[in-house]
């Protein structure tokens, strides 16, 4: 059985990892009070962030990743991850020609999945569009859900579509934002 490479989206395993070390370090970093420009300030910190990332990935801390660290790395979170579905996420940024990741080609890397996230999210955004009840309110009822699932040729009741939102709804007001669809569609 052969397997298509070529489809393998680092993003499918760096997104979580990106994030949570995000949320993290923003927790955790101190404020000078002293700052520089804001856009060199936050060029900073978003390496510095990329590097806890890194050091996350960087199992015996010598500055480059392997495929068996990112195999590891993403076995210990739960994540399976094929040595050559490895290989092909290092193939594809590995500046240097020796098989492993150092910190710039990670940067590379997770560049690359910012934009990928980024598309991701205006396709999601036009998906949400299609389903609001009226243009620009920012909400899907069971009734607007209900007649785009029709116009998409699926059939459902109103109470089904009640019981959709239900699932995803989660401040209890009986429709999704934009926030809620968007966990609704990576479930």
């Amino acid at each position: 059985m052969a397997i298509d490479l070529s489809a393998c989206r680092p993003s499918r395993w760096f997104s979580n990892r990106r994030q949570q070390a995000k949320s993290s370090s923003t927790q955790s970093s101190p404020t000078s009070p002293i700052s520089p420009s804001s856009s060199n300030s936050r060029s900073t910190k978003q390496e510095d962030e990329l590097k806890q990332v890194f050091r996350y990935f960087d199992g015996d801390g010598d500055g480059k990743i392997s495929a068996l660290e990112l195999r590891a790395y993403f076995g210990s979170i739960g994540e399976y991850m094929s040595h050559e579905d490895a290989q092909t996420v290092i193939g594809g940024f590995d500046g240097d020609g020796d098989n492993l990741l150092d910190f710039q080609d990670f940067m590379k890397l997770m560049k690359r999945e910012g934009r990928d996230q980024d598309e991701e999210d205006d396709d999601l955004k036009k998906a949400f569009e299609m389903f609001e009840t009226e243009r620009g309110s920012g909400r899907i009822t069971p009734k607007s859900l209900q007649r785009a699932l029709h116009r998409l040729g699926d059939t459902k009741s109103y109470d089904e579509c009640v019981t959709m939102i239900e699932c995803f709804d989660t401040d209890g007001n009986g429709v999704l934002e934009f926030y809620e669809f968007h966990r609704m569609m990576v479930a």
